[in-house]
Formats: C-alpha cells, sequence, structure tokens
C-alpha cells in the first residue's frame, strides 16, 4: 500500500507520519514536494535556503524517488496540497490510497500564525485540497477528530483504506526521525516532544483582522471536506 496523505500545514500532519512509522511496516516520506514548490513558486519560507540545498528540486525526479521500492511492505507519503502547483505531475498519485487530513480553518491560522506571519489563503491549502479531493477522491478525516479519541479514528481510518489496525499507531518515541525534512527545525517543536497524540483540542481561537478574513475564505473549502469526513 501507498498511502499519499493530504494536509494542509498546522494540522497533525507530523503526528499522523510518527504514528504510521511506529507500526514498524511502513516507510515514511515527509513533504517530497516542499523544495520543488519553493524552487518554482519563489515563495519566501522559514529556512528556504536550507530545503532547496538539502532536498530535491525537480518535481520529475521527486515522483521517481515516490515511485521507487522501499524495505518495508507499505509506503505513507505526506504532502500538502499547495505544494502541487500547475504543471507538477500527479497522475502518480491515482495509484495511491488517498487520504485528505483536514482542521478547522481558525485552528490552522492561528497555529500557522505563530510560526510565520501573515498567511495567505495559498499558504494554507484549503482550496487546493478541495481541489485534489474533487480529483483523486479519497478518505477524509479530520485530526481534531483524531485528538478527541486516536484509538477509534485510527481504527476508523485503518479499516476505510483496508489496512489492519495496530495498537503502536498510538505512540511513539520522543525526538527527531531520520525522515525528517530539514525544516523540522522551524515547524516540529511540539511533536518531537510527544508521545502520542496530544489529546482533544479547546474551543475554536478567535480571530480578528486579516486572520479572520483569511479564515472566512477558507472555511466554505473545509465544511465541504468535513461533509465527507469519517466519523
Amino acid at each position: 500500500m501507498r498511502i499519499a496523505m493530504w494536509s494542509g500545514p498546522r494540522n497533525l500532519s507530523t503526528a499522523m507520519m510518527y504514528s504510521f512509522a511506529a507500526r514498524g511496516d511502513f516507510t515514511v516520506m515527509d513533504e517530497p514536494f516542499y523544495a520543488p514548490y519553493l524552487a518554482a513558486s519563489g515563495a519566501e519560507h522559514p529556512m528556504r535556503d536550507e530545503i532547496l540545498a538539502a532536498h530535491e528540486n525537480e518535481p520529475d525526479k521527486v515522483v521517481k524517488i515516490c515511485a521507487a521500492p522501499v524495505k518495508t511492505p507499505h509506503l505513507y507519503m505526506k504532502h500538502m496540497p499547495h505544494h502541487m502547483l500547475a504543471g507538477f505531475p500527479l497522475d502518480w498519485a491515482r495509484d495511491c490510497v488517498n487520504v485528505h487530513l483536514i482542521r478547522h480553518p481558525a485552528r490552522v491560522i492561528a497555529s500557522y500564525a505563530a510560526k510565520r506571519e501573515h498567511p495567505s489563503l495559498e499558504d494554507i491549502g484549503f482550496l487546493q485540497q478541495k481541489a485534489l479531493y474533487d480529483r483523486l477522491g479519497g478518505v477524509v478525516i479530520d485530526g481534531t477528530d483524531i485528538r478527541a479519541n486516536p484509538e477509534s479514528m485510527l481504527r476508523a481510518l485503518c479499516e476505510a483504506i483496508g489496512l489492519p489496525f495496530d495498537p503502536q499507531m498510538l505512540h511513539w518515541q520522543a525526538g527527531p526521525r531520520a525522515e525528517d525534512g530539514v525544516w523540522a527545525a522551524h515547524w516540529y517543536g511540539a511533536v518531537h516532544r510527544s508521545t502520542g497524540f496530544a489529546g482533544a483540542e479547546a474551543a475554536l481561537p478567535e480571530l480578528t483582522g486579516e486572520n479572520a478574513a483569511l479564515c472566512e475564505a477558507a472555511l466554505p473549502a473545509y465544511l465541504a471536506m468535513k461533509s465527507y469526513s469519517l466519523k
């Protein structure tokens, strides 16, 4: 099984990668299209130069990396929809089990803005994720639901994709993984301190100004995806 897990930023995506890695029967891959996205878009992100120097920049070459054999029975790929720019190859994803990890945009924006100021609709990926779902289909799961009941939701996800549940998915060792992208130094502090899912989330954060407007712009795409999500 090759899982393409599509998620916007600040959405439990790294914890989910660690969860699947903890099973032992998965190789995991961390955002392989991030460097090609930065190279092609010119976007100014934290650690841009380090990312471009450390990771493959050519999307066609990344496709070959994603398709290469692995030493484990299965492969889990963490992807972000907004990394898939127009013209980037996507046919490879039709051979994958596509899963779409979502989170309310208010939570995403509050978390993202704490790491990088003035996020845009492009940065948080809701519209791109809805477009990918419309193109590829797949299973939708909400990260807030996972945090509220990790075992129940991971069991539901495994059943939906035809994979036996493994209780090892619920826990992992603290600290970084060898598979982390070089950007982990900026973004992954909380998950590196964790040994499992963090527990139920509090009430939605209150946003103001440009962040509140951004949330309103992203909300319809999120609600459309939410209507398909596992319960």
